[in-house]
């Protein structure tokens, strides 16, 4: 009893096993495994991988973010349940082809000469007569018939004839086995150069992600990877005149270091450019110092040329900064601040003390990049109004980005302009908060209008404001930062309203020049945001001066009635007021004074928006450009990759094998040959023909046969 029930429960672990084999090699779910990795391909093509997780939060929001990221959304091509579905797909292809070779390969040796000669009446294309001549002399002729066609043929002979079995276009299983096995080296191949056998040793040997700064050489080894690891994809990053031997392969957690068996030196980094300032070229001027043999070997690394030692493939990536040193000129907007300059190394920091250019608590000064070509596009005709600058904010993207945008947009008609210099920094405050600020060295022409654009940002995953500073008549910022320091001291502000008030005022009328006074007086401090809160209505979120300050003034005091009157005679006070300003800030600094007229106006019209949009600018000063001395650095890739072999090889195997199964015709023939009873010199011929696609050529093919073999008339 006990031996009966387990030879039961042996059976049927056998056939449980049987059916999980058929099953993992079944067409069915190797077409269900691709239908998933398409589904993942579709997903990391949309979803972009290896962003900041802040990225994410800003577009699915908070809780899709987490959900996206806890099922491996980010990094689609690496997530375990990705490559475990790659394992299955090999494990299923695998085991589908080692299914079927030998059925395939036994089917190759075989030409099935056994049929029996009553059912080769019973095929599609079948052929049957009598011919005048001897079985022996049919034999001899359908054999040579046979040959001149590339038939590869087997007689059998049997007591009452001879059966002739033919066949041709056997490659056509071998393009079923060739393209199957492709799937397997392609999947083999992608598994080996993704980062499966980086995590494989992280884990085995205890490699942990390195999260913190300092020094390459400082690292420990629990965070870099030997040299000898068989497979990686790493950044190398090589400033102009300096060497590195350490590359990185970036993790979700941070890095690990990947050693080379040898240092890249950067020579030089050359960039070429069309007409518009287009890059057109990259490329790198290296030597390989290979630490085995002390061996430098110089190498010119350009995009799609990359270079190979040592197994090892350098790829020109992309450029970055290598450490330019910049100065710039600190300009502030406030009254007695005095300009200053400071100067440091792009990746580098410096200390602002309270007080410096009106700061009013210490920021540390992060240099963060040097950009010496900026190609825009100028091209897109203004939008309607566009002239006008919003009072809130002024944003690159969006008010000008017909005139201003990404030189890679596509835009029609384009109209591609380097528009020069730019740098980028951050100033950080005690508690480690930061705002990045991106200026441009030299003036901008928007709107037929020479600007000074200077950008700001709270957080990296938001676009640059652009604060638009006219530039004066000589080309230079520091007409509207006179007039911006100008507006915020009230002694100047009241004298300006005096002077302006005297030339409008006629003569004899004491009473109406001193109650304009008073309200132009009134309308300069609002606009300078020197009004205290008591007495002017404030909304939050306004900005504590400008153009909304006189909005927010005249809705709480005024009758909704006189608004509009009232808005044009402050306007006019203001504007007047503030030309009276600039003079004044001219004579200051020795200047003539700058007469009415068109040019005047423009810069007056302009001023006046920058001015209000000044009070939302978030430091007390603009810092510009003043020189700099640009080192470039290269970006490399260096891979290992063995499995780039296994890939090009299914490939091809793939192309080949889909010719082969699209082009190839396998086609089995039977000819069928017995003496004639009634005439021993005739012979009855029965021929057949099988294929496996039904084609009118195949059609064309068996007729032209049947019509040589059978002797019939064409």
């Amino acid at each position: 009893m006990n031996a009966s029930t387990s030879g039961i429960e042996i059976g049927r672990g056998s056939r449980a096993w049987r059916e999980a084999v058929e099953l993992l090699s079944s067409m069915r779910f190797a077409i269900a495994l691709l239908t998933l990795i398409c589904i993942a391909s579709v997903i990391g093509t949309v979803v972009k991988q290896n962003e900041p997780f802040n990225n994410y939060v800003n577009q699915f929001g908070p809780f899709w973010a987490d959900v996206f990221a806890a099922v491996g959304l980010y990094n689609v091509y690496s997530a375990p349940w990705f490559l475990l579905i790659l394992g299955f797909l090999v494990v299923s292809t695998s085991l589908c082809i080692a299914r079927n070779t030998p059925k395939i390969l036994a089917d190759l040796r075989s030409y099935k000469e056994s049929v029996r000669e009553q059912s080769l009446l019973a095929f599609h294309h079948k052929g049957r007569a009598r011919v005048a001549e001897s079985p022996d002399a049919a034999l001899q002729r359908v054999a040579t018939v046979l040959a001149a066609e590339g038939w590869r043929a087997r007689v059998q002979p049997r007591g009452h004839g001879t059966m002739i079995a033919a066949r041709k276009g056997g490659a056509h299983k071998l393009g079923y086995l060739a393209a199957h096995s492709a799937v397997v080296l392609i999947c083999v191949g992608g598994l080996l150069d993704g980062d499966l056998v980086v995590k494989a040793q992280m884990a085995l040997f205890g490699k942990t992600p390195f999260e913190g700064g300092g020094l390459v050489a400082d690292v420990p080894a629990e965070h870099r990877l030997s040299e000898r690891n068989p497979t990686f994809r790493a950044n190398l990053f090589v400033p102009e005149g300096a060497r590195a031997g350490t590359a990185l392969i970036a993790m979700a957690d941070g890095v690990v270091l990947q050693d080379l068996p040898f240092d890249v030196e950067l020579e030089r980094f050359i960039v070429e450019y069309h007409a518009t300032g287009m890059p057109k070229l990259f490329a790198s001027e290296v030597i390989v110092h290979d630490r085995d043999t002390g061996r430098a070997t110089p190498y010119r690394i350009e995009v799609n040329k990359p270079a190979v030692h040592r197994g090892i493939t350098i790829y020109q990536s992309s450029f970055d900064d290598g450490g330019s040193r910049v100065a710039l000129r600190a300009e502030p907007m406030r009254a007695g601040a005095a300009p200053f300059e400071v100067s440091g190394q792009v990746g580098g920091a410096t200390e602002l003390a309270a007080g410096r250019g009106g700061l009013e608590r210490p920021l540390r000064l992060e240099f963060a990049a040097l950009r010496v070509i900026n190609v825009e596009d100028f091209g897109s005709t203004p939008a309607a109004g566009s002239g006008a600058t919003g009072v809130r904010a002024v944003d690159l993207v969006h008010s000008i980005e017909s005139r201003l945008g990404s030189g890679a947009r596509v835009v029609t008609p384009r109209e591609l302009r380097n528009v020069g210099p730019s740098v980028t920094y951050r100033l950080r405050d005690e508690s480690g908060q930061a705002r990045e600020f991106h200026n441009y060295m030299a003036p901008v022409e928007i709107d037929g209008r020479s600007v000074f654009l200077a950008g700001v940002r709270d957080t990296p995953q938001e676009s640059f404001r652009y604060l638009r500073i006219p530039a004066d008549g000589d080309g230079r910022i520091d007409g509207w930062m006179r007039l911006r320091r100008a507006l915020d001291d009230a002694a100047m502000r009241d004298e300006a309203a005096r002077r302006y008030v005297s030339a409008v005022t006629p003569d004899g009328r004491p009473e109406m020049a001193e109650q304009l006074l008073l309200t132009t007086q009134r309308a300069l401090a609002l606009f300078a945001g020197a009004v205290p809160a008591d007495e002017a209505a404030r909304k939050d979120g306004h900005a504590p001066g400008g153009l909304q300050a006189l909005v927010d003034f005249i809705e709480a005091g005024v009758p909704e009635a006189e608004r509009e009157r009232i808005s044009e005679v402050l306007l006019r006070l203001l504007n007047g007021s503030l030309f009276e300003l600039l003079n004044m800030s001219r004579e200051q600094a020795g200047q003539p004074r700058l007469q009415p007229g068109d040019e005047a106006e423009a810069f007056m019209v302009q001023a006046v928006t920058s001015l209000s949009d000044s009070f939302l600018y978030p430091a007390p000063f603009v810092l510009q450009l003043a020189e700099f001395t640009q080192v470039q650095a290269s970006v490399f890739q260096v891979a290992r990759a063995p499995g780039k072999t296994l890939v090009y090889l299914g490939c091809v195997a793939l192309i080949v094998g889909i010719f082969v199964m699209l082009y190839v015709r396998e086609r089995r023939l039977w000819i069928w040959l017995e003496a004639d009873d009634d005439a021993p010199s005739h012979t009855r011929i029965t021929t057949a023909l099988s294929t496996t696609r039904r084609t009118l050529e195949a059609d064309q093919e068996f007729e032209r046969l049947r019509q040589t073999l059978l002797q019939e008339p064409r």
